[in-house]
């Protein structure tokens, strides 16, 4: 099987397995990743992540220019900045997932560090997590807010609207975004409940060990 042909049903068996466990919802979300020589294969526009069809996806030249399959995610300029930004980025994921969206919406969600310090693994995955403004959906003005952290963070949260994670390919990507969606999840249950918080020392520990930016 070819790295392309790989790669697309990848895409679609792990699409359809967030699907399926309710981490995004009808048409929604969208999943981008690079092939070795450059270009980017992304879920198309419109489509179901739990009904991706491999034959399908959208595969896009390195300008993001469409060259074949259907028309691509409207969330191009999303996915576009950080390949162009974030050094090493191999997958862009995108979801509507429930937990990370309330968070967004929440008046004192931190908008510099997203996620309370709840785990260890979300500081591992994820670091600090920006929260961006509203957008409306495809606006190229997305793409530019994420220009504007110059590649220093792999995960947003766009306000009322969803996630966004970059990884140095398809699967840290996935496993990122889940990890999010998780601390989420875990934010909102522990929400007025005084939960213990990782401490400062056990933070430069973790940062010192793991080589994190936090």
């Amino acid at each position: 099987m070819s790295e392309a042909a790989k790669l697309r049903e990848d895409i679609c068996a792990i699409a359809k397995s967030m699907f399926d466990r309710g981490l995004t919802c009808g048409a929604s979300g969208n999943i981008s990743a690079r092939l070795s020589d450059g270009t980017v294969l992304v879920t198309p526009t419109g489509s179901s992540m739990g009904f991706l069809d491999p034959d399908r996806i959208s595969h896009l030249d390195e300008t993001m220019t469409h060259l074949s399959g259907d028309p691509p995610t409207k969330e191009i300029p999303l996915h576009s900045a950080f390949y162009e930004t974030r050094t090493g980025t191999g997958a862009v994921v995108h979801l509507h997932s429930t937990h990370s969206v309330a968070l967004s919406m929440l008046p004192d969600t931190d908008p510099e560090d997203v996620l309370p310090r709840l785990t260890p693994y979300s500081l591992m995955l994820l670091g600090r997590v920006k929260l961006l403004p509203f957008f409306l959906p495809g606006d190229a003005a997305m793409g530019d807010a994420v220009r504007g952290l110059a590649g220093k963070r792999a995960a947003v949260l766009l306000a009322n609207h969803g996630p966004v994670v970059a990884g140095k390919d398809l699967w840290a990507a996935v496993y990122a975004m889940e990890e999010l969606e998780e601390t989420a999840k875990l934010a909102l249950l522990t929400r007025g409940a005084n939960p213990r918080l990782l401490q400062d020392a056990e933070v430069k520990a973790l940062a010192a060990k793991f080589d994190l930016d936090v």
